[in-house]
């Protein structure tokens, strides 16, 4: 007890002098209308500092390039270099000489702000990282961000690698307006690589702010805690920067804020205004133009990508980053989708604890783009901890299994179910709903009442078939097995069915 308390005052010291020098850059904001360019707030938007992984945003926006021209595909093998491979977190854990997919590429940098995925994709599409950086930056005059210069792939803290809120919030728009095929990776929660499962640096924000779906989170201990952000609301989409944050929940609060002032005034409609063709020159190729869409009001569908790739070049292997499924809750339950959002916004408070614990090694880094720090680290594979009933149970088989009590009154000894699911992380399963609308209001009543043993946990709603009808598996996902575990054990404590699923082996 004496242990345990003598560790909390030590943290709360270190908490509060943290707060004091992560950040050496002072704050700065700006506030765009994606349709139309409109300025709807700006503060110290011109001043240079540290972009962390926003970097990140630029490295991706000319690997579109290279794919849309052909010269790269995404089913391509790419060698890891030792100098990729020796770059900090946050990080896939490349090794040298290992071969992956430009696929994983890509999912890596965007989705968990891996330092080597991003410069092993500057250093395939250039030769060398600092090559790519000079494109970066020519790619940035072209794109009207004056201010910027790239020194790196990925972010981490060099000499002259600044930026400002204004440029960073010019890219995002790029990216959404240039590239809609592409965006809709920028939403997801997870994804797989052939790393196993990774989880989305931005996915608390992505979760908590009605309308988000991108784009890109960065954290150095020179930096702070900065975010480039994107939603949409009816025909309103507000693109955003921060830099400077102090924390994560500072920053997600700060940005929720700024979003929240872009809506109010923005005009309800708008015409898309085209953006300039950017010329683009690609080391011993003709220069390649990128050109907006007309009226890019809305992200393209699937069917529409198809219809896109089909006229590229034989030899393109067709994208196939899969469109994650619409998990957006109906109006009957926007008030407690509302109460959600605030509570996941207060439980960043404790990540920062978690954080800080961690800050040794990422200062070593300088990198790490923030609660990716502590779960950068690759899948546990443990084992299940002994619950003394069913492992190893076909998920399909344990969903059926529940569905019969998942809408009736709990039992009153709840049983916990081990079953098998993707490689790379553990989940809860809570039950098979018969709509949508009843899956998230579980979830949502669920994280409410038990945020400290779901915390950092993804809410998750899958449909599936059982016995003929069309169920909704309503799921935590991303956690440990010992958080699964636990969290199980406490909602059999309070006679709620849970059903733990084991990754695959």
């Amino acid at each position: 007890m004496l242990k345990n308390f003598t560790r909390g005052v030590i943290l709360a010291l270190v908490a509060s002098m943290w707060a004091g020098f992560a950040v050496a850059q002072p704050t700065a904001s700006f506030v765009m209308d994606a349709r139309t360019g409109e300025v709807l707030y700006a503060r110290n938007a011109d001043l240079r500092v540290h972009p962390a992984s926003l970097t990140k945003m630029m490295t991706l926006y000319l690997a579109f390039v290279e794919l849309e021209a052909g010269r790269i595909t995404l089913d391509q093998q790419v060698t890891i270099s030792s100098h990729a491979a020796s770059m900090p977190p946050s990080e896939l854990g490349l090794r040298t000489g290992q071969k992956v997919s430009v696929r994983t590429l890509i999912r890596g940098a965007a989705i968990r702000s891996a330092n080597d995925a991003a410069t092993a994709i500057g250093e395939l599409i250039s030769g060398s990282e600092a090559a790519f950086a000079e494109r970066m930056t020519q790619a940035a005059r072209e794109m009207g961000m004056r201010n910027t210069t790239f020194r790196n792939a990925n972010g981490l803290t060099a000499n002259g690698h600044l930026s400002t809120a204004r440029d960073m919030t010019l890219l995002g728009q790029r990216l959404f307006r240039d590239f809609p095929q592409y965006y809709n990776l920028f939403s997801r929660n997870t994804t797989e690589t052939e790393m196993g499962t990774i989880y989305n640096t931005n996915r608390r924000f992505l979760s908590a702010y009605r309308g988000a779906d991108g784009i890109k989170t960065g954290y150095t201990s020179a930096a702070g805690y900065n975010l480039t952000s994107s939603a949409q609301r009816g025909q309103e989409r507000i693109i955003a920067t921060f830099l400077g944050g102090t924390s994560v929940n500072q920053r997600n609060q700060e940005m929720a804020r700024l979003l929240d002032l872009g809506f109010n005034r923005a005009p309800s409609r708008a015409a898309n205004v085209q953006l300039a063709a950017l010329h683009l020159p690609a080391p011993g190729q003709s220069e390649t133009v990128i050109a907006t869409r007309a009226n890019p009001a809305e992200r393209p569908n699937r069917q529409e990508a198809l219809v896109r790739t089909a006229s590229r070049p034989a030899h393109r292997t067709a994208p196939t980053l899969r469109v994650a499924e619409n998990t957006i809750p109906a109006a009957a339950i926007e008030a407690e989708q509302n109460a959600i959002s605030a509570a996941l916004v207060a439980a960043d408070a404790a990540m920062n604890v978690a954080a800080i614990e961690a800050a040794s090694r990422v200062e070593m880094g300088d990198g790490g783009d923030d609660d990716i720090v502590i779960a950068a680290r690759r899948p546990e594979r443990r084992p299940p901890l002994d619950t003394g009933v069913v492992a190893n149970v076909p998920a399909e088989t344990a969903s059926a299994e529940l569905v019969a009590q998942a809408e009736q009154p709990r039992s009153e000894q709840a049983r916990v179910v081990v079953a098998s699911a993707a490689i790379g992380s553990w989940s809860v399963q809570l039950g098979a709903f018969s709509t949508r609308d009843k899956a998230e209001r579980h979830l949502i009543q669920t994280a409410l009442a038990q945020m400290e043993s779901l915390n950092g946990a993804t809410r998750d709603i899958s449909s599936t078939i059982v016995n003929g009808r069309t169920m909704f598996r309503a799921r935590f996902i991303g956690m440990s097995g010992d958080a699964a575990n636990r969290a199980c054990a406490r909602l059999v404590a309070l006679t709620q069915e849970c059903l733990v699923i084991a990754p695959q082996i």
